[in-house]
C-alpha cells in the first residue's frame, strides 16, 4: 500500500516537473508563427546578434577546450597540496551572480582594473569591444566544461594509462590516445554545457563589454533590447525561439555522442 501511495506521489511530482519546465518553452513557439521566426533571421539586427553570438561563443569554446582539457586532466590525475582550493576557485563562477562576474572582470581587466594597465600596454582593448565579449564568455562558461572534464578524466581506468606508458607512450601520447578517447562522452557533455552557457550569457557581457549593435550585442542582449522597445515582444520571442532550437540541437548532439552516458558519479567519487 505504501509503495503504491509513494508511486502515485512520485508520478504527480514528475508530471508537475515536466509540465513546469515544458510549458514556457511551448509558450515561446505558440506565440511565434513559423513565418515570423524565419523573418526574425532576416532582420539585420537579429542576424548580426546571432552571427556575433555564434562567432564569439565558438572562439570562447575553442579557448576553453584547448586550455581546459589538459588542465582538467592534470587536476584529475594528480594529487597536490591546495588541489581542493584550485577546484573551488574553478567552480566559483558557477555560483557567482552574472552582474558580479561583470564587475569582477571590470575590476580585473577594465581601464582602471588591476591588470588594466598591462592590457592597454599590450595594445588590447576589451571594454566595449568584441574581444571583451569573448573574455566574458570564457569566464562564465569555462567552469561548466572543466567540472565535467575533471570528472570524466577521473573516471578513466588508470590501468589503461599504465599500459600505454608500459608500451612506451609518453605523457602526451597517453593523454591524446587513451585519456581523451576514453573520456570523450564526458568531454562532449562539458562542451555542450559550456557552449549553452556561453550562448545564454547576459549579465557579465553587458557590464563588461556593453551592448553595441554589431560589436558586442549578442543574441541574449538583442532579446533584452527588443523586449525593451514598444511592440518588440514578438521580435524577442522569435529570437528566443532560435536560441531554444540551438540549445536543443546541442543536447541532442551530446546524446548522440554518448555524453549522457558518462559515469560522472564514479568520476566524482575519485576526485
Amino acid at each position: 500500500m505504501r509503495r503504491s501511495w509513494f508511486a502515485g506521489v512520485a508520478f504527480v511530482a514528475a508530471l508537475a516537473t515536466v509540465a513546469f519546465l515544458l510549458v514556457p518553452v511551448i509558450a515561446v513557439f505558440a506565440n511565434v508563427s513559423p513565418s515570423r521566426l524565419v523573418g526574425a533571421l532576416g532582420e539585420e539586427a537579429s542576424r548580426e546578434a546571432l552571427l556575433l553570438s555564434l562567432k564569439t561563443t565558438l572562439i570562447a569554446l575553442a579557448i576553453v577546450v584547448v586550455v581546459g582539457t589538459p588542465a582538467a586532466y592534470l587536476l584529475a590525475a594528480r594529487d597536490f597540496p591546495g588541489r581542493s582550493v584550485v577546484l573551488t576557485i574553478i567552480e566559483l563562477p558557477l555560483v557567482m551572480p552574472p552582474a558580479v562576474a561583470g564587475i569582477a572582470l571590470l575590476a580585473a581587466f577594465g581601464p582602471k582594473g588591476i591588470l588594466g594597465g598591462w592590457v592597454s600596454d599590450a595594445g588590447i582593448e576589451l571594454v566595449f569591444q568584441t574581444a571583451g565579449v569573448v573574455v566574458a564568455l570564457v569566464f562564465v562558461s569555462a567552469p561548466f566544461y572543466l567540472r565535467q572534464a575533471v570528472a570524466a578524466f577521473a573516471a578513466v581506468d588508470g590501468r589503461l594509462l599504465e599500459a600505454a606508458r608500459t608500451l612506451g607512450a609518453g605523457p602526451f601520447r597517453a593523454f591524446a590516445t587513451v585519456a581523451v578517447p576514453s573520456a570523450r562522452g564526458g568531454l562532449a557533455s562539458g562542451v555542450a554545457l559550456s557552449w549553452g552557457r556561453a550562448l545564454g550569457e547576459f549579465g557579465a557581457t553587458l557590464l563588461f563589454a556593453g551592448s553595441l549593435q554589431g560589436v558586442t550585442r549578442t543574441a541574449p542582449l538583442a532579446i533584452f533590447s527588443d523586449f525593451a522597445e514598444p511592440g518588440g515582444f514578438v521580435a524577442a520571442l522569435a529570437l528566443s525561439a532560435v536560441l531554444i532550437l540551438v540549445s536543443a540541437a546541442l543536447l541532442l548532439g551530446v546524446k548522440s555522442l554518448g555524453g549522457d552516458r558518462v559515469d560522472v558519479d564514479e568520476g566524482a567519487a575519485r576526485l
